[in-house]
Parts: C-alpha cells; sequence; structure tokens
C-alpha cells in the first residue's frame, strides 16, 4: 500500500502580485516566504546607505538608481518563480527598470539582515543573487557587527569580511567608499 506524497504549492508571479498591499514577501522558487516589520537599526542603515548611495551617484551625474524596500526585483525575465525585494537595489540599466520594479539583475544588492532572515540571505538569496548575475551584494550584519562583501568574477562570487567600524570600497564603482563609522553604532 503506497501513500501519496503532500505537495507543496508552487507560487507564480502572479500569485506574489495578487498577495494583499500591506504584506511583505517573496517568492523564492515557487514559494512565498512572509517578512516582518524591519527593526529601528536596520531602519537606520538602510536609510545610511541608501542615502550614501544616492549622493554618490547624484553627484556623478551617473545613470543608476537606487531602490529600497519595498521594491520587487524579478530576476529573471522568463522566470515567474522568483520575485525578491532587497532591501537595497541598485540598477544601473534603465531597460530593466518596468512599472513593478526591476526584471533583471541589479548591478549591487544590500540585504540587511534579522535573525529570522539570515539562512535566507546567506544562502538562497546568495545563489540566486550569483545566478541572475548581479555584480555585488552586500550582506549587513547588524547584531554581528559584519558585512561580507560578495562581488562576481566570471560567474563565482568572491568575498571579503569587514566590521561595522570599516570603510568599504564599493567594487562597482571606481571611486565610492562606504564608512560605517559614520553610522555610530
Amino acid at each position: 500500500m503506497s501513500q501519496a506524497l503532500a505537495q507543496a504549492n508552487i507560487y507564480t508571479e502572479e500569485d506574489y502580485y495578487n498577495l494583499p498591499e500591506n504584506v511583505r514577501a517573496e517568492l523564492i522558487d515557487g514559494q512565498i516566504y512572509y517578512m516582518a516589520a524591519p527593526s529601528r537599526i536596520h531602519q537606520e542603515i538602510l536609510m545610511f546607505l541608501s542615502k550614501t548611495i544616492a549622493n554618490y551617484i547624484d553627484s556623478k551625474k551617473g545613470p543608476c538608481k537606487v531602490y529600497p524596500a519595498p521594491f520587487a526585483v524579478k530576476l529573471f525575465s522568463e522566470d515567474d518563480k522568483n520575485v525578491v525585494e532587497p532591501d537595497i537595489s541598485v540598477i544601473c540599466d534603465p531597460n530593466k527598470l518596468t512599472d513593478r520594479g526591476c526584471t533583471g539583475a541589479p548591478d549591487w544588492i544590500v540585504e540587511i539582515i534579522s535573525p529570522t532572515t539570515s539562512s535566507h540571505d546567506y544562502v538562497r538569496k546568495l545563489n540566486l543573487y550569483m545566478d541572475a548575475g548581479v555584480r555585488e551584494y552586500w550582506i549587513v550584519d547588524p547584531i554581528g557587527h559584519e558585512i561580507f562583501v560578495y562581488f562576481l568574477e566570471q560567474d563565482k562570487f568572491k568575498v571579503k569580511s569587514y566590521t561595522l567600524q570599516d570603510k568599504i570600497k564599493v567594487n562597482i564603482y571606481d571611486d565610492l567608499w562606504i564608512d560605517f563609522t559614520e553610522l555610530g553604532l
């Protein structure tokens, strides 16, 4: 006597966009992952980084745009089972921007982790972002006071680790450094 295995629901981009407007979630490999409201320190880091990056881009009159969450990113144009909401997305190709967000890999993504999302950001998203061709991916851990900078070289991420007391070079730009001591954490 054989038992049928329970089948998990596979969700699509359409399901993601039909979620209530006040619900924060991501769609990864056909599964919906709900997200809790961010902490105050998370928001301080988000604002600090968004402002620093936007000011740099404005000063250079560059083509890139900075989008803090919530901002939908469909990493693969032909795939309807992955839509993420990175904390910060930097997109330098205006052709990737749509009314719904971004279709294609952003040039740079920053995720600010919490204890409940850390494995999600260190494993699931890391591999997804690498496969999509995200050029640079930062994971900021406010509790551990660590920052991991992943930079895509050929088809693999190279990684360097820093602390919240470091001044870090942004690899996709020639002359942007972010000094985390300015945060005062």
